[in-house]
Formats: structure tokens, sequence, C-alpha cells
């Protein structure tokens, strides 16, 4: 049929479903495809539906499409601690993607008062979600269930270790390579590492990269959590060394932890660089607000949340999926 001969986009009432398909030019079934699976429809018949859907107000019934399809319509994102701001971009563009699939976004923190990690079982219930997406590579599995009709499970920047469950990740240890390169560039032969909880595998991945980049040059590790108090602690313990061990420059594996030992060392009367050159990881929103400003590794975390929202959804719809999908951090940014 040719859409220049289609009739206008009717001017009255509540659009239907037939009228997106016959200004489409396409058949009511369709229409359907595109809207509730648009990865099977090719790209060309997609544009034309969703012409049509803006030109005419389409707006799907998405309770009653949920309730046909035994859906709830929501995704649930378990997050270790909604009170880091590292993880505000990641689920801004994970809504986003979601909300245009007709999807509610659903977080919970699965870091307890007590310190300990929820188990994952507790949020298994096909009533509560469609899907899973789990940032929290600490989270214990549990047994396998092998209840039918259980929400699919992803990973997203953390992951876990021996799990088979998919996952969407920066590559961590060339983001550490890219920090190293840059302090031996400018000079630095004793390097400082404040490094995550031991058994984390964003700090097994980091520390690997981070060793691999070091080029000969002299590594003094403190220990961290990835927290502000992590990183007041790596300043203490910075200062207390003998002055011919001090690191002159120091890596910490996230900016919150770089922050907090670049502040805990201003305050004692230090001057960074010319004292210690800091570099940090993940690019968080304070670090452009620091004097100086805090040179980092941004990883991408908009885009994270949009690659898991997507891979989420494809497992929602029965799709193959690619068992790990890997973004790369941009290239050192120095403020």
């Amino acid at each position: 049929m040719d859409r220049r001969s289609t009739p206008p986009a009717p001017s009255t009432g509540r659009a239907r479903l037939s009228d997106v398909a016959r200004l489409a030019g396409v058949s009511a079934s369709t229409v359907s495809r595109v809207l509730s699976n648009p990865g099977v429809v090719a790209e060309a018949t997609r544009s034309a539906v969703m012409e049509a859907v803006a030109r005419t107000g389409y707006r799907m019934n998405h309770a009653a499409r949920n309730l046909r399809k035994q859906r709830t319509g929501c995704v649930v994102a378990l997050v270790p601690n909604l009170g880091n701001p590292f993880f505000a971009k990641i689920l801004d563009g994970m809504g986003r993607e979601l909300a245009a699939a007709g999807y509610d976004l659903l977080v919970a923190d699965t870091l307890e008062d007590s310190g300990r990690h929820t188990t994952l079982q507790r949020f298994l219930d096909p009533s509560r979600a469609d899907g899973i997406i789990l940032l929290d590579g600490l989270v214990p599995l549990g047994e396998p269930d092998a209840r039918p009709g259980l929400p699919p499970i992803i990973t997203a920047c953390e992951w876990i270790e021996a799990s088979p469950l998919p996952r969407v990740m920066l590559d961590n240890a060339e983001g550490a390579r890219l920090a190293i390169r840059h302090l031996r560039s400018l000079g630095h032969d004793h390097i400082g590492l404040i490094g995550g909880p031991e058994q984390n595998v964003l700090h097994k991945a980091r520390m690997q990269g981070a060793r691999e980049a070091a080029e000969g040059a002299r590594l003094t590790v403190f220990a961290g959590d990835f927290t502000l108090q992590a990183g007041q602690r790596a300043a203490r313990d910075w200062q207390a060394l003998d002055p011919a061990l001090r690191p002159t420059a120091v890596f910490a594996f996230s900016d919150e932890m770089a922050c907090a030992f670049m502040s805990s060392l201003q305050r004692a009367g230090w001057s960074v660089p010319r004292d210690v050159s800091i570099m940090g990881f993940d690019d968080i929103e304070l670090v452009s607000h620091l004097a100086p400003a805090l040179t980092t590794i941004r990883q991408p975390k908009r885009e994270i949340g949009r690659k898991a929202a997507r891979t989420i959804l494809d497992c929602i719809a029965g799709q193959q999926i690619a068992p790990v999908t890997l973004l790369a951090g941009d290239a050192v940014q120095d403020g």
C-alpha cells in the first residue's frame, strides 16, 4: 500500500489499534508486534508504525496487556546502597529505556543495616516483577529455584563469579590500566592503590588491570571499601608513612574514596597535586566541583543502564542474548 495515500489521522475520539494500522499501511497484528516486541519487526515497518502512533495519539493499555500476558509490567533493580551517588545515572538510563517499552522500574536496596547482603531468593516472586537487574555482586544466590515462571535475572556493573547470569559491565581492568598509564606518563614510579573489599569483583578486576599496567613501578596498597570513610583512613595511613616510603600518586578504585583522600590531605595542609597526584574511578557528579577537580576514569553510566534495561527486556521477550555485554570506559578526564 502506498503510504502517501493513507487516510489522515482520526481527529476525534480515542485512537484505536486499527487506526494506527490503517495509517501505517500494515495489519493490526503487526502494530501489536511493534509495540510489544519491536526487535522482531523490520526497522522500516517499526518507523512507520511509531510515526502512526505519534500522529494518532494512540496509547497502549498497559494494564490490560500485562493482565493478558500475566505480567506485572515492572522490572526490579537491586542496588547495594541506594545512598551511593554512582547509581543515580545508571538508574536514570534504565528507567527511561524501560518506560519507553511500557515498564515501570522498581528499586530495592540489597544492603541491610547489619551490613549483610539480602539473599536473591527474597525477590524471586513473579507477582512482583517480570525481570530483575542485579547490581550487587555479593548478593547470595542461594539454591537454584526450579519453580516455573520465575522472572529472568541479569547482572549489571557488578557480577557474580562462577554464575551463568548474563552480564552488562564496564571493562574494569582496562579502566584501571588507563589510570595507571596516565600516572606513569606523569613520571610517577611509586603509586598507591586504594582498593575495594577484597572479595568484590570490581576490586579484583581493577587490581588486575592496575598491576598489569604498573610496568615495573612500585605499588603500595591501602585497604578500602569504596566509601568516603575508607578514603579518610587511607589518607591517615599515607601520612603515617615515612616520607621516603610515601607514594607520589594514589589511584583510588572509586571517586568517593578519592574525594575523601584528597579533602583529608588538604585539611591537613598538603597540596594536591604538588605533594601527591590523585586519581579516581567512576566520574560521579561531585568530582567536577572539587578544587582542584579530580582526574578520574569516566564510566558511561546512563549507557550501562540503557543496555541493562534492553537486555532484561529481551530476556522477558524470550530472545537469545549475549552472555557478556562489555562497555569501554572513556579516556582519562582531567579536571
